[in-house]
């Protein structure tokens, strides 16, 4: 299975489902399954500012508790959409959509960046630890581990 590493809280941020999107500097062809990887760092400031710090509260989590060097689900990229606009608030993917709220607060919507639109996450218990490596990247993810 094609695997993406992120770093936290980033990572379970998007596993929980608080963002629709992940956005990158490169754009993937590749569109089906695929496992998010928490890689070993942590954004410690990103984790002390609001309203990231309550998203990840609201899940269970905190700076200290965030799961590192796992894979934490799988799930479906489906679209992969350039930003053709943005502001301080919202941006304008290439298909038309606006991405404001949560979305646009949990990505890097600059122009020309891709967003990557990621749907149907199913959380693995348990996590299976792994070292992470940069780009899409592959590992043998049985069925019999997802929920």
């Amino acid at each position: 299975m094609k695997v993406l590493s992120m770093i936290q809280p980033w990572a379970t941020l998007l596993v929980q489902g608080e963002t629709l999107y992940e956005t990158r500097s490169w754009k993937t062809r590749y569109r089906g399954p695929l496992a998010i990887h928490a890689s070993q760092k942590v954004d410690k400031q990103a984790c002390k500012y609001e309203p990231i710090r309550s998203l990840l509260a609201k899940n269970g989590y905190k700076e200290q508790n965030l799961p590192t060097g796992v894979i934490l689900a799988t799930c479906e990229l489906t679209n992969c959409y350039q930003v053709i606009d943005a502001n301080h608030t919202s941006a304008i993917l290439d298909c038309g959509k606006v991405v404001t709220g949560d979305d646009f607060l949990l990505g890097d919507y600059s122009t020309g960046y891709f967003a990557w639109e990621i749907a149907g996450f199913r959380l693995l218990k348990p996590y299976i630890p792994v070292k992470g490596k940069l780009g899409l990247w592959e590992y043998p993810i049985g069925e019999e581990l997802m929920i």
